[in-house]
């Protein structure tokens, strides 16, 4: 059986996550608060949100999934720089600098609209370019190996948030943007993955005000900070498992299995360990019971893809350009978006979009912009313009 080059369940899977990205232009928010009664909308907009700490949405999926699908390509992407001969110090090179790359980009669309580089690494690709060297190096190793840096970075990190010490009574919790009595709050041995008052948080404050900012840097609005790219590395880590499985010589209705049993597992382990109380799952924090829990859902993600794409062959040409060229997508809608959004209005009217009627204009405007989006990515696949780092 010819080794696969490219494999299109991966790319219809990643289209798929950054169409959920793209879609936040529809702001389901605001068609669900002019119609509080839908339960239909409110559904909908619940899941086109991160949930406040504890729990998981579909919006929540987006950055595991990228992240896992970094892992998944990775044995394939090796395969094919090897095959051109390249030496493994070429090879090496190239992912230090598709790393520092994917972190300057990272940096660069945070700073949009600041009045100065806005120094920040929380971005969905500056955590990828942070662990991905490590991820690179472990592409190189046994599956013994790979499991058990997983399982050392799931233990080490929880360990770091476990002794980290609780805040004391007079903590003032304001000072970090967090009310003492924020109904999210955690109690007892899980208070230690408590919203800014955690290990990382303190990381940050340290590590974040070594930059140069309009301002020293107490918090993080939502919570998420810069070490999130050790267990995020997990999670590549179990996309390289399932790259591993999917360049193996079994059958694959045999590795469609192994995905769901997987999947399952991951889902079954993550809820006990939040049920318990050993580890919350908190995507914000990316909590070792997040690596587990969303690295499942991966898992069951991929399967579906895999089945669908690669196994019933069926063709998803709309889904299919946009994760071919993921990186284009995600900078059209960070750094086009405002743009795009004020020349529609521009042009078409500032009312144009309440046609169907008020509470349905942010689903105009924003479906006429996603339309766009896609047109472009469109245009860039025929005429074969890949952005790649």
């Amino acid at each position: 059986m010819p080794v696969l080059t490219r494999l299109s369940s991966a790319d219809v899977y990643r289209g798929f996550v950054m169409l959920l990205m793209m879609a936040e232009v529809l702001h389901f928010g605001e068609v669900s608060e002019a119609l509080p009664e839908s339960a239909f909308w409110s559904f909908l907009a619940f899941h086109q949100d991160h949930v406040e700490w504890v729990g998981c949405s579909l919006h929540d999926m987006i950055q595991p999934s990228f992240s896992f699908l970094v892992g998944v390509v990775l044995p394939y992407s090796i395969a094919s720089r090897l095959t051109q001969e390249s030496s493994f110090n070429k090879v090496l090179f190239h992912a230090l600098k598709r790393s520092l790359i994917l972190i300057l980009l990272g940096i660069f669309l945070r700073s949009q609209y600041k009045t100065q580089t806005y120094f920040t690494f929380e971005d969905t690709l500056s955590q990828i370019g942070l662990g991905y060297p490590f991820l690179f190096l472990l592409g190189f190793r046994s599956q013994k190996v790979q499991i058990s840096a997983l399982v050392i970075i799931l233990v080490g990190y929880w360990l770091a948030f476990a002794l980290y010490p609780l805040s004391d009574a007079n903590f003032d919790y304001a000072s970090v943007g967090v009310a003492k009595d924020w109904e999210y709050n955690l109690t007892g041995f899980a208070a230690h993955w408590n919203k800014n008052t955690n290990f990382a948080w303190a990381f940050d404050q340290w590590f974040l005000n070594l930059f140069p900012r309009e301002k020293p840097f107490i918090r993080n609005g939502g919570g998420y900070s810069t070490l999130s790219f050790i267990p995020t590395l997990g999670t590549m880590i179990l996309g390289l498992l399932a790259g591993n499985i999917l360049k193996s010589d079994i059958i694959p209705q045999e590795k469609l299995k192994k995905f769901i049993i997987l999947g399952v597992s991951g889902l079954v382990i993550g809820l006990i360990l939040n049920r318990l109380g050993i580890c919350p799952n908190v995507k914000r924090i990316w909590t070792p019971t997040w690596v587990i829990f969303s690295g499942g859902m991966c898992f069951l993600f991929l399967a579906f893809f895999y089945w669908i794409i690669d196994i019933k062959e069926k063709k998803a040409y709309f889904l299919k350009i946009i994760g071919m060229n993921s990186i284009a997508a995600y900078c059209i809608a960070d750094a086009l978006g405002t743009y795009i959004s004020k020349s529609l209005k521009i042009h078409l009217g500032e009312n144009y979009a309440t046609i169907f009627g008020v509470p349905y204009q942010s689903l105009i405007h924003g479906g006429l912009m996603l339309l766009i989006y896609w047109l472009i990515l469109n245009w860039m696949f025929k005429k074969k313009i890949f952005i790649k780092v």
